[in-house]
């Protein structure tokens, strides 16, 4: 791939580096975007009404189950070459803040040191009532309870209908805002209020860069636009960037 030489110059003088990831990066692990058709025993189920607070209310065994399969999927997966290559950038540069719409705690399993989780981790669990997270639990029950009040238990997820962590969209607008360079990686651009971040630091004058194999709603602002899988795109960038 070829990579134009004011980019790599970009990135390799670039103070801080904000990165924003999407289900593109993860789907190179072989995990399905959410809005896949579902296989299997899923297959006649949309998520998009298995992910709400009222579906949970409603019936949360088969919301806890669906999780269950989804936590199997991501377990069984390993981190793409684009997480291993957000890990390496990480070094290479004096600040860097990585930023995920993504709930597969890949990020951190292939070894980037912080990561803000905009939409939670999957692989955790927490009180549907009091909001702690619970690490151990008995599994004889579907959902699970609480030990401390009974409620049940849930995923450590923003479903649809709910709000972002406070802090951790705060931390993200922040590094948006203060960043000389800007990824958008394997994400489709249309979630807010995650999508707004590229244009947060457009305003305050950082170069955005856009890894995706097909065309979004940021492409046309975007400074550039790197058409490919993410594994591949950061790879050159790097080491175009940063040669050895």
């Amino acid at each position: 791939m070829n990579i134009p030489d004011d980019l790599a110059e970009a990135l390799r003088n670039a103070r801080h580096v904000a990165v924003l990831t999407g289900s593109g990066i993860s789907a190179e692990s072989g995990i399905p975007t959410f809005r896949e058709a579902q296989t299997g025993l899923w297959e006649r189920y949309d998520p998009q009404q298995l992910a709400t607070p009222e579906a949970f209310d409603r019936d949360p065994e088969l919301v806890w189950n669906w999780y269950t399969w989804r936590r199997e999927l991501v377990e069984r997966a390993e981190p793409s070459a684009g997480h291993l290559a957000l890990v390496e950038l990480e070094t290479l540069v004096p600040d860097f803040t990585l930023i995920t719409q993504n709930v597969d705690g890949l990020h951190g399993r292939a070894g980037s040191s912080r990561v803000l989780e905009l939409h939670g981790n999957i692989t955790r669990t927490k009180c549907s009532v009091e909001g702690v997270l619970v690490e151990k639990y008995e599994e004889d029950v579907t959902p699970p309870v609480c030990a401390n009040c009974g409620a049940p238990l849930r995923p450590d997820v923003v479903w649809f209908g709910e709000v972002l962590p406070a802090g951790v969209m705060k931390d993200a607008a922040s590094a948006a805002r203060s960043c000389d360079l800007f990824l958008s990686v394997g994400t489709s651009s249309l979630v807010y209020p995650a999508a707004g971040l590229p244009y947060e630091a457009l305003m305050h004058g950082a170069t955005v860069v856009e890894v995706n194999p097909d065309e979004t709603p940021l492409s046309a602002e975007a400074h550039y636009s790197l058409r490919g899988k993410a594994g591949d795109c950061l790879l050159a960038l790097i080491t175009t960037a940063f040669p050895s």
